[in-house]
């Protein structure tokens, strides 16, 4: 009988709060309404940003053309493909403003929210950007068949043979003509680097010429549909009304059937060796070269060709490829081909994923460091204002130097950065299907981002086991108040929360429970958003701090959640 009283008693007890929460819900959401009025306000200012990159770049006039205006980037393509005497020299110099070109078109289609951004508008980017990537590739083309003209003027004293190596940051170009036909020189290596290649016998005493054009950038992948969770998740669920929640959804899954289209792996290093050969039977070449990779991905890249025969489809294949040698110390690859062709290393996309843990802590006024552990890497990335940097990597819990470290990008240049290189911890909309996740709902996550974004500025959030155990409609993270810029303590006084959307709640269980239970932890009451929840308990500085954080961090920090999605892949 006591143990029904007791129930009893709770059962009451869990009805009032429930009633309590229920009286105060418009007012709670109406409040979170108003501080969610950042969101508009950061989009408001990121539309203001691009215009005024636009005038910015129409009173600098230095003859570059505006990508975004038709007949500017027309005009600019129609007077290159004129120009038809350049050399190799001239067009590399040239391809530095043609990939940046291409990369402003890119970060338009992403950038611009699809309500700001016409069907024809992406068709002009798209078929702009595939148009500058033909020329360019036709200009190399050109540029190397004249350099041949001239390949007895350049012939090497020693050898007899041409050899030339023209380098930038953005390609690597190493040409060279058997001039002499000596069977003796099958084995050629390139004066002062590690590219090396070897030829049989036939090729030798034939009339050949042999090119390596190592691009730091991919232009034989065909360009991937744009995807609408890169052009606006923060404008997703703009208001808490059942109108937007229906769009939301509809979004979310027009996304995923879009990204299911997609395939899975993604070229990240692409170092493609394009050959011209004037003679060629069956043939196999061997070329060693210094594949400059991140540590963390080197050893699960695999090696694929774009032949002749699927060169239409755009399909790499592995066929072709053979004795495959990696020496990890001297970071050197040799491989053997069957035929010339473009050859790529690809990483698996979801190589990172799932996550092992992760967490968000504030480091200053508008700065957080989001630290994401995976199986193999530990990546941080601090957010600042509207502004993410790439802070630190450790491989193997052992520091790992990378180029983008200490570079200031805005959030969708730094993920496009971060997948470049390898460190890929950013899922599309078809992840779900190649990767175990802990599936949350789509609407639940989007609102759980947007409430963790505007309390990162006072509290350290980070991952809790029993995110795992609850369902697919309710959320949990662990919570503490961080005011101090000081080092992580090794054993925090976490706070676990729970929310599913509409409710948001303190659990009486800690990270080291032994069982999990969504019971509530005593003297706490049920509050509609997780704001109103930590407003219980928080301090005066801490609330503070959160209504003074300003509109563009808390969209960034969103953004960076959003596209991370830590709460299904973790």
């Amino acid at each position: 009988m006591e143990r029904l009283e007791r129930q009893r008693i709770e059962r009451e007890k869990w009805h009032q709060l429930e009633a309590k929460d229920l009286e105060r819900r418009n007012e709670e959401l109406e409040e979170l309404y108003l501080l969610e009025e950042c969101f508009p306000e950061a989009e408001k200012l990121k539309r203001d940003t691009r215009l005024l990159s636009q005038w910015n770049h129409y009173i600098q006039c230095d003859g570059s053309p505006d990508p975004s205006v038709s007949p500017e980037i027309n005009t600019f393509i129609s007077l290159w493909k004129e120009e038809t005497n350049e050399t190799l020299e001239e067009v590399i110099a040239k391809s530095k403003l043609v990939l940046n070109l291409i990369e402003k078109l890119r970060l338009l289609l992403l950038q611009t929210p699809s309500y700001d951004l016409e069907d024809k508008t992406v068709i002009q980017y798209r078929g702009s950007i595939l148009e500058l990537q033909e020329l360019l590739h036709l200009k190399f083309n050109v540029a190397t068949e004249r350099l041949l003209r001239q390949a007895s003027t350049l012939a090497d004293l020693d050898s007899g043979n041409m050899e030339k190596v023209i380098q930038d940051e953005n390609v690597t170009l190493y040409v060279w003509a058997n001039l002499k036909k000596n069977p003796r020189y099958r084995s050629v290596r390139f004066s002062e680097t590690q590219i090396r290649f070897e030829i049989p016998r036939i090729l030798a005493t034939s009339g050949i010429a042999i090119r390596l054009l190592h691009t730091h950038y991919d232009h034989a992948t065909p360009l991937r549909p744009v995807s609408a969770s890169l052009q606006g998740h923060t404008a997703t669920v703009t208001h808490f009304v059942k109108d937007e929640v229906q769009k939301g959804e509809a979004e979310i899954s027009k996304e995923l059937q879009e990204e299911y289209k997609q395939r899975e792996c993604e070229s990240v290093s692409v170092c493609e060796e394009e050959t011209k050969v004037e003679e060629q039977g069956d043939i196999e070449v061997q070329m060693s070269f210094v594949q400059e990779e991140s540590e963390a991905t080197k050893c699960k890249l695999e090696m694929k060709l774009l032949s002749e025969a699927v060169f239409a489809g755009k399909h790499w294949q592995t066929d072709g490829i053979s004795n495959v040698l990696y020496q990890s110390e001297e970071r050197l690859i040799t491989f053997s081909l069957e035929t010339f062709g473009p050859v790529t290393l690809i990483q698996d996309t979801h190589i990172n994923m799932p996550f092992q843990s992760w967490e968000l802590r504030p480091l200053d006024v508008n700065k957080v460091l989001l630290t994401v552990t995976t199986v193999f890497t530990e990546i941080q990335i601090q957010i600042k204002e509207n502004l993410c940097m790439l802070a630190s990597v450790k491989v193997d819990n052992k520091k790992h130097s990378s180029t983008l470290e200490g570079r200031w990008m805005t959030p969708i240049s730094c993920i496009l950065a971060l997948k470049e290189t390898g460190l890929n911890i950013f899922p599309t909309g078809h992840s779900h299907f190649y990767v175990a996740i802990n599936h949350k709902e789509p609407l639940v996550e989007i609102k759980a981002y947007r409430q963790l974004a505007l309390l990162s500025s006072a509290f350290a959030f980070g991952w809790s086991k029993w995110n795992v155990e609850c369902s697919s409609k309710k959320v949990i993270v662990k919570l503490r108040e961080h005011l101090t810029e000081e080092e992580p303590v090794q054993d925090p006084n976490w706070t676990l929360l729970m929310f599913s959307g509409d409710r948001a709640q303190r659990l009486k269980i800690n990270e080291n429970s032994e069982t999990f239970s969504e019971a509530l932890k005593e003297e706490t009451e049920f509050h509609s958003t997780l704001y109103h929840l930590v407003k219980d308990f928080a301090s005066k500085e801490a609330m503070e701090k959160i209504r003074s954080s300003k509109c563009q961090f808390i969209d960034s920090v969103c953004y960076m959640l959003l596209s991370t999605r830590l709460l299904s892949y973790s």
